[in-house]
């Protein structure tokens, strides 16, 4: 267990390590099997794995892990879309109300207007900045913050207040953030749902999300749910991803410096409009920002005013890969229109990787200035 008054970085390296045993590693090896031996008297009550889709030791590892990163118990899933929509079949019965980010992941927004209304839950949907509506006769507010791709940022204690006196949940779709960026259930957030995927795990090699809560009841119903749908991840992905927990502090910080870096760059240039980062002063999200976030996002998102200048960019550029998801080693960038997202044609969400920030400045601009030739 680690100490809540150690530091990210101390806490990132330890996070569910078991106790040390000599002779043997750090982070045990990913454990593989769907039936483990029973014993033929007691059954399944003798030992905590009985069968592979609800017990795993290599998982629960993970989940304390990222369970002490979050301040909750957590569970993890096979990716973040199985992770939100689990929590979303989850807590709201047909006639029950939800509201979900206007501006937050496309896919979590189709799910919603598809599968819920369709079962009967009444669906709404507000930007992440506002106004928010009053939340009288409401199940479940989703935020997602800072929102993906537009990274407009939610008042969650503010929110969080609000919902609670109206007696619905408050859900924080803590993505981008991380649990080092920020921590929504000490800001008052009932449930936190995230994809493991992205930076939380950085290297771009597996995929993973995860419900983390305070609340047994609602941490039972997840547990619940998964293990009837099955949408749980293999023994390696929890392996790899429990691996590169160690080194979330470092890559975060290189990240953020290189987005404030670019965004610097970027603020400056004709060429380029719409920036948003919310680490930035001249940002509208940043007084909420720099209130309720521990360190800001890698993330960044401009307008490049049309399609053709968005592949003429990433075409010119050494270091910026376009490629979808975020949160990797690598500087990537994806033109989220083409995804079918509702963003302009020009729209871009960078990702700032681990490179060295002048090489990162530096291949932007260049990649920019042979675009716009």
């Amino acid at each position: 267990m680690t100490s809540p008054h150690w530091g990210d970085g101390t806490r990132s390296v330890h996070a569910g390590l078991p106790e040390a045993v000599p002779g043997q590693p750090f982070l045990p090896g990913p454990v593989f099997a769907a039936p483990y031996h029973l014993d033929p008297w007691r059954g399944p009550s003798a030992a905590p794995d009985g069968y592979g889709r609800p017990d795993n030791p290599t998982r629960r590892l993970l989940e304390t892990a990222i369970g002490e990163l979050e301040g909750g118990d957590c569970r993890v899933f096979a990716s973040g879309q199985a992770a939100i929509t689990g929590l979303l079949l989850t807590v709201p019965r047909p006639g029950d109300t939800v509201l979900l980010p206007a501006d937050g992941y496309f896919p979590v927004r189709a799910f919603a207007t598809d599968t819920l209304a369709r079962i009967g839950v009444r669906v709404g949907f507000v930007p992440t900045a506002g106004p928010y509506p009053s939340f009288d006769g409401v199940r479940l507010v989703l935020l997602e913050t800072p929102a993906n791709p537009g990274l407009d940022v939610a008042d969650v204690p503010a929110l969080a207040e609000a919902a609670h006196a109206a007696g619905a949940l408050l859900a924080v779709d803590n993505t981008t953030a991380t649990p080092l960026g920020q921590r929504p259930l000490d800001l008052g957030a009932d449930v936190v749902v995230a994809s493991g995927t992205k930076a939380l795990t950085g290297h771009s090699d597996l995929l993973l999300g995860y419900v983390a809560t305070r609340d047994p009841a609602l941490r039972d119903a997840v547990t619940a749910w998964r293990t009837t749908t099955g949408g749980i991840p293999g023994a390696f992905d929890c392996w790899l991803a429990h691996r590169s927990l160690a080194t979330v502090d470092l890559r975060l910080a290189r990240q953020a410096a290189n987005a404030e870096a670019l965004a610097g760059l970027l603020a400056g240039r004709s060429d380029v409009t719409g920036l948003r980062w919310p680490g930035r002063p001249a940002d509208p999200a940043y007084p909420v920002a720099s209130a309720q976030m521990r360190r800001m996002p890698g993330v960044l998102s401009f307008d490049l005013g049309d399609a053709d200048r968005v592949a003429r960019f990433l075409d010119a550029s050494r270091l910026v890969a376009a490629a979808t998801s975020f949160g990797g080693l690598h500087t990537t960038a994806d033109r989220r229109a083409q995804w079918g997202d509702d963003t302009t044609p020009g729209f871009v969400r960078l990702s700032c990787g681990i490179e060295d920030g002048a090489d990162l400045v530096a291949d932007v601009a260049a990649a920019l200035d042979a675009a716009a030739g």
